[in-house]
């Protein structure tokens, strides 16, 4: 048994700051995600959502992991009897992160919008980079 693995060259370098966990959970639903730096040195995670309540949302950080869990329900006026067709991903989801050691895990912040989670995991302050001024002497 041949097991094939698509190659993503770009889940190296995200790797390098966010690990994700959900290495053995391929066989569920795990809703896409985009994670990316801000130019004020913070990380930011946007989860697409689509269909799911925010009551069915729960965001922890709980030594250095960051764990987005939820579930994604099948439309209560339709009977299973009607779906022709279903394509879709339903039922819950985990999705885990290790967080760098540059992030401040108790100011960590999430709001959802439109069907997306967005996560922001600012820097510590120690861990952002910082101008010093040389004096000249005369």
């Amino acid at each position: 048994r041949t097991m094939i693995t698509r190659f993503d060259p770009f889940r190296l370098l995200t790797d390098v700051y966010l690990r994700d966990e959900d290495l053995t959970a391929r066989g569920g639903w795990l809703p896409p995600v985009d994670i990316f730096e801000t130019a004020g040195r913070d990380f930011v995670i946007k989860v697409e959502l689509p269909d799911v309540n925010r009551e069915d949302v729960e965001v922890t950080v709980e030594n250095n992991t960051l764990t987005l869990r939820g579930e994604k329900k099948l439309p209560a006026d339709v009977k299973e009897e009607q779906f022709r067709r279903v394509e879709r991903r339903y039922g819950t989801f985990t999705r885990s992160f290790t967080l760098p050691n540059t992030v401040d895990a108790g100011k960590v912040s999430a709001d959802f919008k439109n069907g997306v989670l967005t996560v922001k995991l600012p820097f510590r302050e120690e861990a952002k980079p910082r101008t010093i001024n040389v004096e000249v002497a005369a």
